[in-house]
């Protein structure tokens, strides 16, 4: 049976599981990293030196890295759905997973998500926080031209394209922050919110997350 390693707020974890999900594969999920722990032991260091979540174990696989753990998931359990069948479709696909962690997830996560859980209200660099709105705005602008004419980021089919892009955008529309008008990038999130994958594993509330008076 596939084992994920990783607790069910963190957004990495997150991308896995909502693969595991649209996939229906059998699963076992344990919690680990932030309050559960357990990344510090040996036998985790083992799984993932980086000690960082999530990390899968497909019947002895072991793989981290979680734009690497959705694209084994995908290219393994759903060649031709969410790893399209043609070698050149799989490459946009790898095109948008590279473009969610290295262009919009350093705004989105680091700069932008981390003020509003981790730093106090007092303590918050608005400045900052405006800036990495804007620029997430702009990233986003090239998102809402590719979904201009079809449902999904490479068309009508949901890929794994669709799975790192995708699970960003919940945390960016619900903090608190200036978005500009984009259609297609908002129709698109409110088709990923009606799946009830992404319901599950992505929407779920960081409220919780906030250290006090944040």
């Amino acid at each position: 049976m596939l084992t994920i390693w990783g607790r069910k707020t963190s957004i990495n974890v997150q991308k896995v599981m909502w693969a595991v999900e649209e996939l229906g594969l059998a699963h076992e999920r344990i919690d680990a990293g932030g309050p559960f722990g357990k990344t510090d032991t040996a036998d985790y260091g083992k799984l993932n030196p980086n000690r960082l979540v999530p990390v899968i174990d497909d019947k002895g696989f072991i793989l981290w890295e979680s734009n690497a753990c959705a694209r084994y998931l995908a290219n393994t359990y759903g060649l031709g759905t969410l790893a399209p069948s043609g070698p050149e479709d799989r490459a946009r696909c790898d095109q948008w997973m590279d473009w969610s962690i290295t262009t919009l997830y350093p705004d989105v996560v680091p700069s932008l998500f981390v003020s509003f859980v981790r730093v106090t209200a007092a303590d918050r660099d608005m400045a900052k926080v405006n800036a990495a709105a804007k620029r997430a705005g702009e990233n986003l602008a090239l998102l809402d031209a590719q979904l201009a004419g079809h449902d999904y980021i490479l068309g009508n089919t949901l890929t794994m394209a669709d799975i790192a892009v995708g699970t960003l955008l919940y945390r960016y529309n619900t903090m608190p922050i200036e978005r500009p008008k984009l259609p297609n990038a908002e129709a698109y999130y409110q088709r990923l919110s009606a799946r009830k994958a992404y319901q599950t594993h992505v929407m779920i509330d960081w409220q919780s997350m906030k250290i006090p008076g944040a």
